[in-house]
């Protein structure tokens, strides 16, 4: 693999470059992308821009980007095959940054964002509308995404009571989602309460914090297999528990994963909240 980064890198060197000499002249309509996280293919796919996802992640699962290769995974990126797809732009998180870097020596043009917070599901968007060369579309997905959002919100700003939110990411250990988490501000939006106040977007918790925190609602994702642990400290010492106002979406990329359905998530989360809201 380095031999191949090394002769490409030289290639690069050189004007007479064939590969580096097409990509050059590419419009920005024209740009090969591959994106490292679901999120962002669900991005690229919801401007339009498919034809230009030449690369995927392995978690990527929405219908649109079958057949597109698979490229990268939680902790590897296959820089080979990156290169052999001709990619012109690869689209990760800030976390990556030491897994693309070959493709940097590579000469091929690497774009870190952020996708903690909820502000970044529109930088994100915004972004990759830049990169595809396709901005009309962007902004036309963040305004309808925005507007539907604010629609959503307008009905939980009458609640008298916002119950206070706990959000499993696992069981053991425990992990949740902290203030400047983008799911928390959904919980904010759903007319509820986030209690786990961690200075991290997703972090550790620990037992004692969540018998003190005492939820009104615990939510989590089928993959944290939460009711194998209910029965269990600090679990089955939890008012939530008790009340029977534990919630587990199967989707967990509906709540979890900052892409263009993140309002079926949040429709999800205020359909929980609202009966406890009185």
């Amino acid at each position: 693999m380095h031999v191949i980064i090394a002769l490409l890198a030289l290639c690069l060197t050189l004007t007479g470059c064939a590969t580096h000499a097409a990509t050059a002249e590419r419009a920005p309509q024209e740009q090969r992308i591959v994106t490292l996280l679901p999120s962002f293919a669900e991005d690229v796919l919801a401007i339009g821009a498919r034809s230009q996802l030449v690369g995927v992640s392995a978690y990527t699962d929405t219908p649109e980007a079958k057949g597109i290769p698979q490229v990268s995974d939680l902790v590897s990126v296959d820089v080979e095959k990156i290169i052999a797809l001709h990619a012109d732009v690869v689209v990760g998180i800030p976390v990556q940054n030491r897994l693309v870097e070959p493709l940097r020596r590579a000469g091929v043009r690497v774009v870190l964002l952020s996708d903690d917070g909820y502000d970044d599901i529109f930088t994100v968007i915004r972004t990759l509308g830049d990169v595809t060369g396709r901005r009309p579309a962007a902004a036309a997905l963040i305004s309808r995404l925005q507007r539907e959002t604010a629609e959503l919100h307008a009905a939980t700003r009458s609640f008298a009571h916002h119950p206070r939110v706990f959000v499993a990411l696992s069981s053991a250990p425990i992990w949740t989602v902290g203030p400047k988490s983008f799911v928390a501000t959904m919980i904010g939006l759903a007319g509820g309460v986030n209690v786990a106040d961690i200075p991290v977007p997703w972090g550790e918790y620990s037992g004692e914090a969540l018998l003190r925190a005492q939820p009104d609602v615990i939510v989590s994702g089928a993959d944290a297999h939460l009711d194998a642990v209910l029965d269990r400290e600090p679990w089955r010492s939890l008012r939530a528990v008790r009340a029977h106002h534990v919630y587990v979406l199967q989707n967990v990329a509906l709540l979890y994963r900052p892409g263009p359905q993140y309002n079926e998530g949040l429709r999800w989360l205020i359909e929980r909240l609202k009966p406890l809201s009185t």
